[in-house]
């Protein structure tokens, strides 16, 4: 059976696809699991770093499962495979934890869109990229056409997305899509999420609200993330709180 599974290592937790009789495609209820994997991770204060990889070494993952979506009225599909899925693999580009992604193989479709919400990315030097929408008469719809556009730059995204070519790892190492090409992705992306996990969890999760703010990956809740966090351990907040459960009126102190 399909599954999507959430897996701890100490300080690292792996987001694993598990659906090796259809190449790692996305079901319902894999998308469906991401959702309140992201949510543990971000309230487990335990794990430092996530690693997103797949069982199967024929793909990292096909896309999404055809007879998924196929079947669906076109209300459906738009407003509930599309848009649900959109924003789920938002929800994790904008995990507050760190991710690697180990391409073992292909990434097809919604599996390229899902490898771009990765932090990094590490490939092995087999593994191809692809959006093969169009020869089934669909276009991308989990930010193909949105997050890609940044990772892999408008030329490459429309040889992909138009011609339906694909994009070798070595070309998506050459253009800053893979950090790393490597025989072995799995174990190069724990290396590299062993090593981060040593370091301040805190600052590297504020490095990471500043850099998304600046490539507009959800600009306006980081720059409120990030006020919030400098008016937090404020005098003036605690003074503030205060204030209200005593049902007075707050005197700031400024500090």
């Amino acid at each position: 059976m399909s599954a999507l599974h959430l897996i701890r290592h100490g300080p690292i937790a792996e987001i694993r696809l598990d659906n090796p009789a259809k190449l790692n495609a996305f079901t319902s209820e894999m998308l469906s699991a991401l959702e309140p994997h992201c949510a543990e991770i971000e309230k487990d204060p335990a794990i430092n770093v996530v690693v997103i990889s797949a069982e199967d070494s024929k793909a990292f993952c096909a896309g999404a499962d055809i007879l998924a979506w196929s079947e669906l009225e076109p209300f459906d599909f738009a407003r509930h495979w599309v848009r649900d899925g959109h924003r789920i693999f938002d929800r994790v580009a904008r995990l507050a934890k760190p991710t690697v992604a180990a391409i073992g193989a292909h990434a097809f479709g919604g599996g390229l869109e899902f490898a771009a919400t990765a932090d990094i990315r590490v490939m092995a030097p087999k593994a191809t990229l692809a959006l093969p929408e169009a020869s089934l008469g669909i276009v991308p719809g989990w930010s193909g056409t949105q997050r890609l556009i940044r990772l892999l730059g408008e030329p490459i995204v429309k040889e992909m997305a138009l011609f339906g070519r694909r994009i070798s790892a070595e070309r998506a190492f050459t253009a800053g899509f893979a950090a790393e090409i490597s025989d072995d992705p799995r174990a190069k992306a724990f290396e590299l999420a062993e090593g981060l996990a040593g370091k301040s969890s805190r600052a590297v999760e504020v490095a990471k609200y500043m850099i998304h703010a600046a490539v507009d990956e959800d600009t306006n809740a980081m720059i409120e993330a990030l006020g919030a966090g400098m008016i937090s351990p404020t005098a003036d907040r605690t003074e503030g709180v205060t204030a209200f459960r005593e049902k007075r009126k707050p005197d700031f102190p400024g500090n």
